[in-house]
């Protein structure tokens, strides 16, 4: 079976969650993963939406989003990052090559 690689290994890295929302078989499924691998491997998830916006990712069920959120945060480190994103300052570096110029011309003169 399948789901038995991500229910038995020893670190599962959920990437974007709510990148889209799931609709109510996903997010019952999703359910079972974490409360399955609860307490039995690392297994680090990024997000860009608060906790407290969860609940639309999850079908909209707050009751599944608590039991979720419950085996999520027990002994968990939350590193929250504000900021701009680094694939967007990237980009604005790309788009505007006069300070990108700008830059490179005060490098060369050091």
């Amino acid at each position: 079976m399948r789901a038995r690689r991500y229910f038995n290994c020893g670190l599962l890295i959920i990437d974007e969650i709510g990148f889209r929302p799931l609709d109510r078989i996903v997010a019952n499924l999703f359910f079972r993963l974490v409360s399955t691998r609860y307490q039995r491997g690392s297994m680090p998830l990024t997000s860009n939406k608060h906790v407290r916006d969860w609940p639309e990712i999850f079908a909209g069920d707050e009751i599944l989003t608590t039991a979720i959120l419950d085996r999520l945060l027990h002994h968990v480190a939350v590193v929250h990052i504000d900021g701009q994103s680094y694939r967007l300052r990237e980009l604005g570096a790309l788009l505007s090559p006069t300070r990108e110029g700008a830059r490179a011309e005060t490098t060369r003169s050091v």
